[in-house]
């Protein structure tokens, strides 16, 4: 009876065989799983895993090269007289142009957004890789992370509003730092700007901290050019003439050559823009840097002061106005006035 010749047992192949050159190398060469498996996880995973991380932080040190020589060229930009980030309001002819200092901060701090974003871009998808690698499955995890992040999008909603409308708000640049604004419920200098909160000081010296996603409109007294409007109650005196005191008092306000480079247009009279129960009211009216409009405007009002009381005007209304004082009844003590007798002449 022939003898049978033994089958040689088939080692079977180790699971990573078909997804590493060396795998399937040291097993073709040693015909052992285990070894070619260790060769798997001890060599070839962390290599991956380590090349994925390189990757990141090449990709994000390119990333953040470049916006910092988007910024540079934008700032450069900006002290030559031209901008990549200038709002679309600033491009128009005829249009006052930001300062320079105002125009860099706000491209740094468009530069450190877009830095931020990019970072955590790359070290998300980075970090997803890295758990694909490890043997994680990145389905049930990215179900579960999209129910989380819907969760805490509705459980902090106020600060997502926020970041968002402090985003738009530097993009569009609608103030910066050393503004005078008036956002509703407050009004003041703007210290400082983010993205979730914006610092006001008030006229009393109060720092206001408002958050960006309840600010709904917001007035803005430091951009381009300001109107100062200047009302003077002339009583019920010839109105052509304090007409005529007024605008020769303007005209020469507007021939000063120490407040010639704050005049957009110079001072004008328009005449007469309401009556009231005390009389006319004349409307002064210039339109200058907004820088300089408060300085402009009281030393509009000293000098249309002086010119009334020069020509005697101011006097004229103190003597048109009548002021009533309360009398006494007690006794025989006659009732008084300001110059009138209840009771008719004695």
């Amino acid at each position: 009876m022939p003898l049978e010749t033994p089958t040689p047992s088939v080692v079977p192949k180790p699971s990573c065989a078909g997804k590493s050159g060396l795998c399937d190398y040291v097993f073709d060469l040693t015909h052992n799983g285990w070894l070619a498996e260790s060769s798997y996880w001890v060599l070839v995973k962390p290599l991956t895993i380590l090349v994925i991380i390189l990757i990141a932080f090449v990709v994000r040190a390119l990333i953040h090269r470049a916006v910092d020589r988007l910024i540079k060229h934008t700032v450069s930009e900006n002290e030559t007289g031209g901008s990549l980030l200038r709002p679309l309001r600033n491009r128009l002819p005829n249009a006052l142009t930001l300062p320079t200092e105002r125009r860099n901060q706000r491209a740094r701090a468009l530069g450190s957004v877009l830095r931020s974003i990019a970072s955590a871009v790359v070290f998300s998808i980075a970090a997803m890789l890295v758990l694909g690698e490890i043997g994680i499955n990145l389905g049930p995890l990215l179900a579960s992370a999209g129910i989380a992040g819907l969760a805490i999008g509705f459980g902090a909603q106020n600060l997502v509003k926020d970041f968002i409308a402090g985003l738009f708000m530097l993009l569009e640049d609608q103030y910066g730092v050393g503004d005078v604004v008036d956002v509703g419920e407050t009004s003041g200098t703007v210290e400082a700007v983010g993205l979730r909160i914006t610092t006001i000081r008030d006229a009393a010296g109060v720092v206001w901290y408002v958050r960006n996603g309840e600010i709904v409109r917001v007035g803005n007294k430091s951009q381009g050019w300001a109107v100062v409007n200047i009302d003077v109650p002339v009583g019920f005196v010839a109105v052509d003439q304090a007409t005529a005191v007024l605008r020769e008092a303007a005209e020469a306000f507007g021939a000063d050559p120490e407040f010639a480079d704050d005049f957009i247009d110079p001072p004008k009279v328009l005449g007469v823009e309401q009556l009231t129960a005390d009389g006319a009211v004349l409307r002064t009216t210039v339109k200058t840097s907004t820088e300089a409009q408060w300085r402009v405007g009281r030393e509009l009002r000293r000098r249309l002061t002086e010119a009334l009381e020069r020509a005697g005007i101011a006097a004229q209304l103190t003597a048109a106005r009548m002021f009533i004082r309360p009398g006494s009844t007690e006794g025989n003590d006659a009732p008084t006035g300001a110059g009138v007798n209840p009771s008719g002449p004695t």
